[in-house]
């Protein structure tokens, strides 16, 4: 079983990491919320991984074989891969040369014992953009994460429809001029919204996007999020900016529907 360093951060109980996923927004971090394929077989590895990005806010998906995991990647919307090398069924050598014959734009980061310099070559020459040898801090992870995003990333980061902005950098977001406090997955939710403005998305594109595809699509927990969202974004304002389309899902826009 390999060994990783685990900050003190990600060594929280899980009581503890429920009441992270509550907290509030920190302002400084400049990570977009984005969607994130973990290939790795150790599970424990796996958890301590999965585990850190699910608290920076980001929806994460966790296969423990090659073969399954090249299937989801590429049947499946995801902003990065994260993938061992040494795995059951297809080496990650094989997966990222699949990913990249299909989606040759799709980040992924090989993690691996092995860091000899032939196979970091090797994992570099099949498609691989970056390459960490295990044991590694998972700080060191996401911040590299962060760098991948940032190469096909524009340089505004401001997303805003009518009076209502969001800037990624700060995590900040505010409808005329005032702020508005939101929760993690609040946030995660009204950056999809807007990312998508004035186009109807549907649940299962949100619910996969904002939270993963084991998502219980038969759960009220987007239901509840968007009522919330109504009640700190629309509340006090004649104008709403998220509404409902029956039979499909929702839009956000300051047009009149």
């Amino acid at each position: 079983m390999n060994r990783v360093l685990i900050s003190v951060n990600v060594l929280s109980s899980r009581a503890k990491t429920r009441q992270n996923y509550r907290s509030r927004l920190q302002v400084g971090s400049s990570a977009a919320i984005v969607r994130i394929l973990i290939i790795e077989d150790d599970k424990k590895v796996a958890r301590f991984i999965a585990r850190g990005f699910e608290q920076e806010g980001h929806a994460v998906d966790v296969v423990y074989d090659g073969e399954t995991g090249e299937s989801q990647a590429l049947s499946f919307d995801y902003d990065v891969v994260v993938l061992d090398v040494m795995l059951p069924r297809l080496s990650g050598f094989d997966v990222v040369s699949g990913i990249r014959a299909r989606k040759p734009r799709l980040p992924v980061i090989m993690l691996t014992a092995r860091g000899d310099l032939e196979d970091r070559i090797t994992g570099l020459d099949k498609g691989a953009d970056d390459y960490m040898v295990k044991p590694f801090a998972f700080t060191e992870l996401s911040a590299r994460v962060r760098a991948l995003l940032r190469r096909g990333a524009v340089a505004d980061t401001r997303l805003h429809v009518g009076d209502l902005e969001m800037d990624t950098a700060s995590r900040s977001v505010v409808r005329a001029g005032k702020p508005v406090d939101l929760r993690l997955k609040e946030y995660s939710l009204l950056e999809f919204l807007l990312r998508n403005a004035r186009r109807p998305v549907t649940r299962t594109m949100i619910m996969e996007h904002v939270w993963d595809i084991h998502f219980d699509s038969v759960s009220n927990v987007l239901d509840v999020h968007i009522n919330s969202l109504r009640n700190k974004i629309d509340k006090g304002f004649s104008q709403p900016l998220i509404h409902t389309i029956r039979g499909v899902g929702y839009v956000l826009t300051d047009q009149k529907l």
